[in-house]
């Protein structure tokens, strides 16, 4: 069917769309998928319980995948790890039971890195995630199996969290539309934490109109959960939304435009096939009056470095509440001599090694030798960041730049980690400053005979996601033209 959520909605109101037959289409698809390694578990019963209730609300019923890092009441919820492999919730997170509210249909659980930790799909207890434009290639980051079920129309659109660019980055690879809101305007309660000051839910879909339907459904003011800031969604009036979603995307809108392009994203690390799609579409704006000027941000460099000492420190510290006592991968304890041999071997077991690997580093970080030179000194980079970056947005309405500064590459072709790290370059800075960023697709580049897609990453001030969405309904306009 290769349907939009956009069109789905239309046509099922005007009677042409059957929604318990769409859902039946894409829950055969899902279950009978074995590809690309993108779904864990899909709940037929679910859907067939559901699809009836939910046809007639504002989503209409829409058959989307959910990642498995979402607790969903009564089902399975395993974070793609051993450790919670039969753990099922006995509540859901507020995103979810938003989304059931508006009328979605939940087809089934995404595949992911284990507990969210490492950057390609290929940590998952349950196997890697494979890239639907080349199956030999990685799908992106751990919300890459949701990116991969949208770009491979085994669904509507994916729900996914974005840590360091765990949206942005797959939707870039896999040649869809991938928005993370600013930190705090979607709940995070109910969703497995690994970083608590930088995770967040955020959309992958086919357009980004979809996107804005969405986020429409998932932010919202949430008591449960103490980073959530009661502010008003503009798309909760109904009148702003309808004038964005019927705006002609016509790139003469963007003259007169700012935009800002720091030269650290042009720097040698970026692939130079990369770097000519998006000086050519930098060039288009230019073109139409649009201001892009290139600026220093030079605390940019420190991005890396600065996430990467404080998302082990969270990581450490969420990590801690598994204790195996309670839920969770278990064995009999009288076979162990004390509780310490017990977790060892329990932790040991469960754990990837990525995650043993961010749980080492995050003590590292946090002992009383070593706070003060590293922790303590990565939260007063990540202030002087922000406060560089804000003064930027006093000048431009945006932050332009490269998604990635690589195509998608092979699976298990990158074993190194701090490698693998530095891929997040472009994407940390949104989740350490907290702004709302989006990844729109840009042409594709032909290689091993086939065609990987890129992105162009967009970036606004804190609560202006109207202004991003504004700009990436454009660019988007502009690649598909």
């Amino acid at each position: 069917m290769n349907l939009t959520l956009t069109s789905y909605i239309a046509k099922v109101a005007s009677g042409d769309l059957d929604p318990k037959t769409v859902a039946d289409h894409y829950l055969q698809k899902s279950i009978n998928e074995d590809v690309y390694n993108a779904y864990v578990r899909t709940h037929p019963d679910y859907v067939s319980t559901m699809v009836e209730t939910f046809s007639d609300r504002a989503l209409a019923g829409a058959p989307i995948a959910v990642k498995d890092i979402f607790l969903t009441q009564w089902y399975i919820t395993s974070c793609a790890s051993q450790m919670l492999e039969d753990y099922v919730s006995p509540y859901s997170s507020t995103v979810f039971e938003r989304l059931e509210s508006a009328g979605w249909l939940m087809l089934g659980k995404a595949n992911m890195d284990e507990f969210a930790m490492w950057g390609s799909n290929e940590t998952s207890y349950h196997g890697p995630v494979k890239n639907p434009h080349d199956l030999t290639k990685v799908a992106g980051w751990s919300s890459g199996w949701s990116a991969a079920t949208v770009a491979g129309d085994l669904c509507l659109w994916a729900l996914g969290t974005d840590t360091g660019g765990s949206v942005r980055l797959p939707a870039a690879l896999c040649g869809i539309v991938g928005i993370k809101p600013t930190y705090g305007r979607a709940s995070r309660y109910g969703v497995q934490a690994m970083s608590s000051s930088l995770d967040q839910p955020g959309t992958l879909t086919k357009t980004v109109d979809d996107g804005i339907l969405l986020l429409d459904a998932i932010c919202w003011a949430d008591t449960q959960d103490a980073t959530n800031q009661d502010r008003t969604w503009q798309y909760g009036d109904q009148s702003a939304r309808k004038t964005l979603l019927e705006a002609d995307a016509d790139i003469s809108q963007l003259k007169g435009k700012k935009f800002a392009l720091p030269k650290q994203f042009l720097d040698e690390g970026l692939d130079d096939r990369i770097r000519a799609i998006f000086l050519n579409i930098v060039s288009v704006l230019r073109d139409a009056g649009v201001v892009v000027d290139e600026v220093d941000l030079p605390l940019l460099q420190y991005g890396i470095m600065t996430y990467y000492i404080i998302c082990p420190a969270e990581v450490s510290t969420n990590m801690a509440r598994f204790d195996w006592v309670r839920y969770g991968l278990q064995d009999d304890t009288s076979k162990y001599e004390n509780i310490q041999k017990y977790y060892e071997h329990i932790r040991g077991k469960g754990f990837g090694d990525e995650v043993q690997r961010r749980i080492m580093i995050g003590s590292y970080v946090l002992s009383a030798g070593y706070y003060d030179a590293y922790y303590n000194k990565a939260v007063k980079i990540r202030a002087k960041m922000k406060a560089e970056i804000d003064s930027l947005y006093e000048t431009y309405d945006a932050i332009i730049g490269p998604t990635a500064p690589m195509l998608a590459r092979d699976i298990w072709s990158m074993t190194d980690p701090v490698q693998n790290y530095l891929v997040d370059t472009y994407t940390v800075i949104a989740n350490l400053c907290g702004y709302p960023a989006m990844s729109v697709p840009m042409w594709s580049v032909q290689q091993d005979g086939s065609q990987l897609p890129t992105g162009l990453q967009i970036m606004t001030r804190q609560w202006d996601e109207y202004g991003m969405l504004e700009i990436g309904r454009i660019v988007e306009s502009v690649v598909i033209g």
